[in-house]
């Protein structure tokens, strides 16, 4: 037997030839393709420079997600291009090389989302603007769901399914899922909202209610928030939506406010240096700015003073603002010291009208 017979000698339906031919698509392709996946990885880190950087990032990106069960898969498709296979087997392979493709398809795609996304980022970070951690997380979690979803329902599509009957099922038992689903979906929609809208972000303090403190993490459902007092509250987005809610921590400046009362005794002179003492008094401690300090009422027992002074820049003063409300204090009760300037207290008088007349009954 020559080699001409032995190649055309026929195993499982396919000539020796044919099999031959496939493994050797199969080897090929399976040993080209990795090889030309690290070549190219190698040209663009080496064309990596800052004008082309965007597009070479991307290049890398897609290709170190690019699974190796999919570079399989096309070798094992290059491979059948030989063959004569069974029906059953056929489309067996069919099926399984088209949802793999497609799958790779949304893992790239994701990649893509997730690029522009960071390089959104990056501008953002250059400008000196706060990054967006949750918002970024709640974007690519829906980009995910929408991007394997629709590369399923075009897998399904490839393989000759009606998938506008499927969609039109979906579409009902979307319906009956999310009336039983609603809350998830309320806060799910809520956390779009906040990443859209962004009334706070990560390392803002919030107060709502009874509750103060700093947003640690904007999730899907829920937002984590590290209380003043040190314990971790979780408040679903739709509730923090739906609550009217104060944003601390984008305060250009605190605002504040107190009463000083002053001995009635006190000498018109010295109550006309009031104002000027404690101004100085309050420019005189480093990070507040002066208001205004008013006689506004008689009191029981004192003449009332309003002093109103702020902290600028207070997403920056806040880690040190009991340090600067203590310093304030001091400051003043000093300069009224100094200046002789008696703080008033309750007092009570009362008058024994027995001992003032002895006649009276």
């Amino acid at each position: 037997m020559n080699l001409s017979e032995l190649l055309a000698q026929v195993f499982w339906g396919n000539t020796l030839l044919n099999w031959v031919l496939s493994l050797a698509a199969f080897s090929v392709t399976f040993t080209v393709l990795p090889a030309v996946r690290a070549f190219v990885m190698s040209r663009a880190r080496r064309l990596n420079t800052l004008e082309t950087r965007g597009s070479t990032e991307l290049v890398l990106l897609l290709i170190t997600r690019t699974r190796a069960a999919f570079l399989f898969i096309v070798a094992v498709y290059a491979a059948e291009r030989f063959l004569v296979l069974p029906a059953r087997i056929d489309q067996l392979s069919t099926t399984v090389i088209v949802f793999v493709a497609w799958i790779q398809a949304a893992l790239w795609g994701v990649a893509a989302v997730e690029f522009a996304l960071g390089q959104r980022e990056a501008r953002k970070a250059a400008a000196g603007e706060q990054r967006e951690v949750g918002s970024i997380s709640v974007l690519l979690f829906i980009a995910r769901v929408a991007i394997f979803a629709l590369a399923i329902l075009l897998a399904l599509d490839n393989l000759g399914v009606n998938i506008t009957a499927l969609v039109a099922g979906l579409g009902i038992g979307g319906i009956a899922i999310a009336l039983a689903v609603q809350t998830v979906l309320g806060d799910l929609l809520a956390s779009l909202s906040i990443a859209f809208d962004k009334p706070f972000q990560p390392g803002d303090l919030l107060r709502l209610d009874d509750i103060e403190g700093t947003v640690e993490h904007i999730g899907v459902r829920s937002t984590r928030l590290r209380s003043v007092s040190g314990e971790q509250i979780i408040i679903p987005n739709a509730d923090l939506l739906r609550s009217r809610l104060r944003n601390l921590g984008r305060m250009p400046e605190r605002r504040m406010l107190f009463t000083v009362g002053v001995a009635y005794e006190t000498t018109t002179a010295k109550l006309e240096q009031v104002s000027s003492i404690v101004e100085q008094a309050i420019a005189a401690v480093e990070g507040t700015r002066f208001e205004y300090c008013a006689f506004r009422t008689f009191g029981d027992s004192s003449l009332n003073f309003e002093i109103v002074y702020f902290v600028p820049d207070w997403d920056v003063a806040r880690g040190r603002f009991v340090a600067i409300n203590d310093a304030v204090n001091r400051s003043i009760h000093a300069a009224f010291v100094r200046e002789g300037i008696e703080f008033a207290y309750p007092t009570r008088t009362i008058i024994n009208r027995v001992a003032a007349n002895p006649r009276a009954p």
